[in-house]
């Protein structure tokens, strides 16, 4: 059974977990640094082909309330351009606390500083993707709140 690639996105680094072909457990796989268009388009084939991968699942950066912000849009904006240079579907999975999480978790378990921020993003990338697993990898997000109107929230 093919794998599914989780990532998590940000501007300069991504981190990335890969699942067995079981689809049960979700291991940390490495952070990627943005290098541009082209080599970023090479390394994310290789990535898809090397690994059998059939989905890839990014992480949506979405506010405590639910709502989608800046990040969302760039993420989404990623997604796009990560679907059209490997041919694979990407969806959208909340992401919220994951990073939080993996700081957590590593401070618990005692790294320095300098440490935790080389295995924060893969380990991040690797709770986001168990939690798509565990969820039943579904193959649509859930609806985002959209963006709120600013003169909504003025009391």
């Amino acid at each position: 059974m093919p794998r599914i690639l989780g990532l998590d996105y940000g501007t300069r680094r991504v981190g990335a977990a890969l699942s067995d072909p079981g689809r049960t457990i979700a291991f940390p796989a490495e952070v990627y640094e943005l290098r541009g268009p082209e080599p970023d388009a090479r390394h994310y084939r290789e990535v898809v082909q090397a690994n059998e991968v059939e989905r890839i699942v990014l992480g949506l950066p979405l506010h405590t309330s639910g709502r989608e912000g800046q990040l969302a849009a760039l993420t989404r904006r990623f997604g796009e351009w990560l679907a059209a240079v490997t041919g694979k579907p990407v969806v959208y999975f909340d992401e919220r606390y994951t990073t939080v999480e993996a700081e957590q978790r590593l401070i618990d378990a005692g790294l320095k500083r300098q440490k935790r921020k080389a295995l924060r993003d893969r380990l991040a990338a690797q709770i986001l993707l168990q939690g798509y697993l565990d969820a039943g990898c579904p193959e649509t997000e859930a609806p985002a709140t959209p963006l709120a109107d600013p003169r909504e929230t003025q009391s």
